[in-house]
């Protein structure tokens, strides 16, 4: 970092570590007044370390990265070069990666082309934590859950301007990786919720509501079959299945229509009480008349 020839700070996250990761961090900073330690008082996970981090900085490019020394250092130049080129966020891209095929590098695959489908940010490697952004990327992005490896997803409602450059991906040295293929399942609901954030955080009842459509149309036409098949066929339909399936799916369909337009008044509301916009500015340029 010295050789940037420009201020920075370093800020270390500990999560909540048993070993001597508070003691050793805090004798660093110390020494170097430019580090920023944060200790949790218990494991909080990443997504929270990343929160954390991204609260404390001051800096109008920040990077983040994991501390198992995966990632190397050495390549944050590159990562500054992509933002002066004019990106707002630099994605890192792991490179051969030495990690089991079946139980982690197929799940993460088939996760990140999904992930790209969804979004329409054209990524290889979401998950890596590995990425470097521009000040008002983190500012209006709250993270949660375990959104953290979803943030460039998530930035493409701020920025088009977001690239991905190939880095190292050092086999672990210590300790034990706590991802593995029993993740996969909260990838998927990590990646409904993104979809739906993208999407329809802002129109609640154009996904309720057509789910409502699609469910109380087919319970109509079943009803209205049935009718018919009552009144011009004189069929007994009073034990048919086919009648209680056609009003379970019309009063489902009522119900999500309901439940689109209640959903429509909290959004409002949650904007509204909050003053929030549904739109980011990046910087504004104008004449200052006062100077005149």
């Amino acid at each position: 970092m010295k050789k940037q020839k420009q201020g920075y700070e370093l800020i270390f996250v500990n999560d909540g570590s048993l070993d001597r990761s508070a003691e050793i961090l805090e004798g660093i900073q110390r020494r170097d007044k430019n580090v920023v330690v944060i200790n949790f008082s218990r494991n909080f996970g990443q997504t929270a370390s990343l929160a954390a981090g991204f609260a404390r900085v001051r800096g109008e490019i920040i990077i983040a990265m994991d501390g198992d020394l995966q990632s190397a250092p050495e390549e944050i130049p590159a990562f500054l070069e992509k933002i002066e080129e004019g990106y707002d966020v630099v994605s890192g891209r792991r490179v051969n990666r030495k990690i089991s095929f079946f139980s982690r590098k197929l799940p993460s695959l088939i996760a990140n082309k999904i992930m790209a489908k969804l979004s329409g940010v054209p990524l290889h490697d979401f998950g890596a934590t590995f990425k470097a952004y521009r000040r008002f990327i983190i500012d209006n992005i709250q993270l949660y859950g375990e959104l953290h490896r979803f943030i460039p997803a998530l930035a493409s409602n701020l920025t088009t301007k977001i690239v991905e450059i190939p880095i190292s991906d050092a086999e672990r040295q210590h300790g034990k990786s706590n991802y593995g293929i029993s993740r996969t399942f909260r990838v998927i609901f990590d990646l409904i919720t993104v979809k739906f954030l993208l999407s329809f955080s802002t129109r609640p009842l154009h996904v309720f509501g057509m789910l409502g459509l699609l469910s109380g149309g087919s319970g109509f036409l079943i009803l209205v079959f049935m009718a018919a098949k009552k009144l011009i066929l004189h069929v007994n339909i009073g034990t048919e299945p086919m009648l209680l399936l056609g009003a379970i799916l019309s009063i489902i369909g009522v119900q999500f229509v309901s439940l689109g337009v209640i959903a429509e008044i909290v959004v409002r509301t949650y904007y509204e009480s909050q003053d929030k916009k549904i739109y980011h500015i990046k910087s504004v340029f104008e004449h200052n008349q006062d100077s005149e």
